[in-house]
Formats: C-alpha cells, sequence, structure tokens
C-alpha cells in the first residue's frame, strides 16, 4: 500500500506515467522466441554501460524513467528489499494507467533483477518495433512474443498517452488531444482526423493534423490498412471497456514474458 501511494504520489506530481508505461514495456518487450530467442523484464536498463540501456530505442529511459523513480527505488528496493526494481518498473505502470484514467491491472510479483548489462538482449532489431515500418513488420515483431492482431491493436492504444520527443526516438508530437488521458482516444482520434504526412527534424515520417498538431506514426496508421486490425480498431473506437478488457489482458501478458514462479503478493 505505501508504494503504490508513492508511486501515485510521483505520477500526480510530475505528470510522468507515459514514461513509465514505456519504461515497462521496453524492459518486457524485448521477449522473443523467433528468430532471436530470450528477453525478460530484468530492469537491466538500470547499466548504460553497454546493452538495452544504450539502445536507441530506449532513449530518455535510462536518464529519465529511471532518474524518476530512483528515490522509490532507493526505498523499497535497496533499504527494504521488499521488491526488485523489475517488479517496481512494472508496478510503476500500472499505476500510472489507472492514476490517468485507465483501467486497473493486476500486479504479480518475482522478477529478478540484471546484475549487470551483460544480461542484456543482443540488440533491439527485431524485438521492439519501429514506428515507420507497416503492418508486416508489427505482425513480424508481435506473433513471435506470443500476441496476435486484437492483441497488437489493443497495446497500441497504449499511444493514448504520452509523447514523441525528437531528441530520443525522432518523432515529435502527442497522439491524442490529451496525453496524459487513458482512454480509447487514440482510436476515436486515429479515424475521425484527417493527416497529412511530413517529415521530421531528424527525418522520420509521420503524419499530422493541422488542427491540433496531433500525430500518428506510419505502424499507428497500419492499423487501419488491414481488414483484421481495422476490425478491432472499430470496436474499440466504440466500446471503451472492451478496449480496457483487451488491453489489460494483453498488456499482463506482456509484462510477464519469460517469466516463471510469480506470485500474486509482494
Amino acid at each position: 500500500e505505501d508504494i503504490v501511494n508513492d508511486l501515485t504520489a510521483l505520477v500526480k506530481s510530475k505528470n510522468c506515467g507515459p514514461i513509465l508505461i514505456r519504461l515497462s514495456w521496453h524492459d518486457a518487450g524485448v521477449f522473443s522466441v523467433g528468430a532471436k530467442p530470450g528477453g525478460c523484464p530484468n530492469a537491466v536498463m538500470r547499466f548504460t554501460d553497454a546493452g538495452e540501456g544504450t539502445f536507441g530505442a530506449n532513449a530518455g529511459l535510462p536518464s529519465v524513467a529511471v532518474g524518476l523513480l530512483a528515490p522509490i527505488a532507493e526505498k523499497y528496493v535497496d533499504q527494504e528489499k521488499a521488491i526488485s526494481n523489475a517488479d517496481l518498473w512494472v508496478l510503476a505502470a500500472n499505476v500510472s494507467i489507472e492514476v490517468m484514467g485507465g483501467p486497473a491491472v493486476p500486479t504479480r510479483f518475482g522478477r529478478k533483477d540484471a546484475k549487470s548489462s551483460a544480461e542484456s538482449v543482443e540488440g533491439q532489431e527485431g524485438r521492439l518495433p519501429d514506428g515507420d515500418k507497416g503492418l508486416d513488420h508489427l505482425r513480424a515483431i508481435f506473433y513471435p512474443k506470443g500476441f496476435d492482431d486484437k492483441d497488437i491493436v489493443a497495446l497500441s492504444g497504449a499511444h493514448s498517452v504520452g509523447s514523441c520527443h525528437g531528441d530520443r526516438s525522432g518523432f515529435e508530437g502527442p497522439w491524442t488531444e490529451d496525453p496524459l488521458r487513458f482512454d480509447n482516444s487514440y482510436f476515436k482520434e486515429m479515424t475521425s482526423k484527417q493527416y497529412a504526412a511530413e517529415t521530421t527534424a531528424a527525418g522520420c515520417p509521420q503524419h499530422r493534423h493541422s488542427g491540433t498538431g496531433t500525430i500518428m506514426l506510419e505502424s499507428d496508421l497500419a492499423l487501419l490498412s488491414d481488414t483484421a486490425f481495422k476490425a478491432h480498431v472499430d470496436t474499440y473506437v466504440q466500446d471503451k471497456e472492451a478496449f480496457f478488457a483487451d488491453f489489460v489482458r494483453a498488456w499482463v501478458k506482456l509484462q510477464e514474458l519469460g517469466c516463471t514462479d510469480l506470485r500474486e503478493t509482494l
């Protein structure tokens, strides 16, 4: 209860929910059983001498997100030994989702922390999705993790919160008009707005709505280009609770990839 209260206070005071969600996603999302097997949520981004802490896809996470959590980690991980960093990152993301108006996400515990950068996977390619690619790429990334088309669309709905930063990803702008509100607005805006193609200062292709400044990436608009994906988008436009239910199921699965012997309580 104390750790949840401290995380809640952090998210509310710093408006940092989106980057804490991204931290958990990128920690767990390197898992694959494809051509490059392995990976698990182990908080290895704490180390920035090599490995995942240096991946371009993780820009801003070791410095900003891990830094925001540092006082809480010092209290509950280092001093009280109550939780691992890997579990803390999962819990922080799940608290963030609920604080920003999203569903309650159950958290299980027992993830083991990496002891050095040597426990990283070999690289981000083939493990984490690229925002400038389309539906074939999304399936190639997510299918080897055990996800289907519905899962891909539901997980993409996390783009209802947060913004892209040119100095991190090369993309620039928020996906939705209220990037601190976790709901189904990502799907509503995607299907109701007209976006114009543009290239960012970093040379990345994206699409922007001129009236509001919100954006969509190639990987976002790919959800509209395939009938299987589009069917789920249409469902989530009309039914926020259906989106929440499917998101929680897929998100918990993501956070537990490569994990064994997890427990219900700390």
